[in-house]
């Protein structure tokens, strides 16, 4: 089985640690065949240079972003598959700027991810204590919407965590929404989109994966691809709990996972 990791952070984005290499070295560590080195974008959706200093990466730190993972990717050819990925926001008001600044890189793949909804961090601990019982389903049905028009706007190959909103208020699962997953779910197989299996969800008050068990069986029942990303924000994460995670597949009944490389799914048994 090959074994990769396509979400790894690094020190840009300004709440992971080490550098890129560090991670390609965790990477060859840990027996990988391929790494992904995926940070986040910068906020586009400013015109300042970099609002969120401890959450994403300087507009002007992109080119060199790049350019460090290429040159990378060059070094370590023959010891490791170096791929140049980046974790994308997704806000639809702001959409536009991304799609056009983002195609001017060769990417691999890009991840996207619904980190935010009503202005208010998906993570944030606070944001559900004044709510009712009718507006925490308002909640989850918005994001689950984001998600549908993420996988629709053709921007991404892979979508990241699809249930993260649980990950600093594990309630979040039992909110009753399971029509909003269910089309979400479809709506990402019929894009032919991809969803990774994220196993940052112990660094949370979740624990646990991104997305949940049950989640993953209802992907399968819709046909939905999936991948692996550690969300590695340490490098010792790197290829985090990998191989558990292909066995949960394989009970669940996927007999195979994907990676990207120049945008074209490459199929992996698992």
């Amino acid at each position: 089985m090959t074994k990769f990791d396509l979400h790894t952070h690094h020190f840009r984005c300004g709440h992971a640690d080490g550098n890129i290499r560090d991670y390609i070295e965790a990477g060859i560590a840990a027996n990988l065949q391929v790494i992904g080195i995926s940070d986040h974008t910068p906020y586009f959706g400013s015109e300042e240079e970099q609002p969120f200093p401890k959450i994403a990466m300087a507009k002007q730190e992109l080119s060199h972003y790049v350019e460090e993972v290429l040159k990378l990717k060059t070094e370590y050819e023959g010891k490791i598959d170096v791929l140049l990925g980046i974790e994308s926001d997704f806000f639809p008001e702001h959409a536009e700027i991304y799609r056009d600044t983002l195609s001017r890189y060769p990417f691999d793949y890009i991840i996207g991810s619904v980190h935010s909804t009503f202005n208010n961090s998906i993570f944030n601990k606070t944001r559900w204590n004044e709510l009712n019982e009718q507006q925490h389903i308002e909640h989850k049905e918005e994001y689950y919407r984001l998600i549908r028009e993420s996988a629709r706007s053709g921007m991404f190959q892979i979508l990241g965590h699809i249930d993260a909103m649980k990950g600093n208020y594990p309630l979040f699962s039992a909110i009753p929404a399971s029509e909003a997953i269910d089309e979400t779910l479809q709506t990402i197989a019929s894009c032919q989109v991809a969803i990774e299996i994220n196993t940052s969800g112990k660094t949370k008050l979740s624990g646990g994966w991104y997305p949940s068990h049950e989640i993953l069986e209802r992907a399968h029942h819709f046909g939905v691809e999936v991948t692996f990303g550690s969300d590695a924000h340490k490098p010792w994460r790197v290829g985090d709990e990998l191989e558990d995670v292909a066995a949960k597949l394989r009970e669940i009944g996927f007999e195979e996972w994907v990676y990207f490389k120049n945008k074209q799914k490459i199929s992996v048994s698992l």
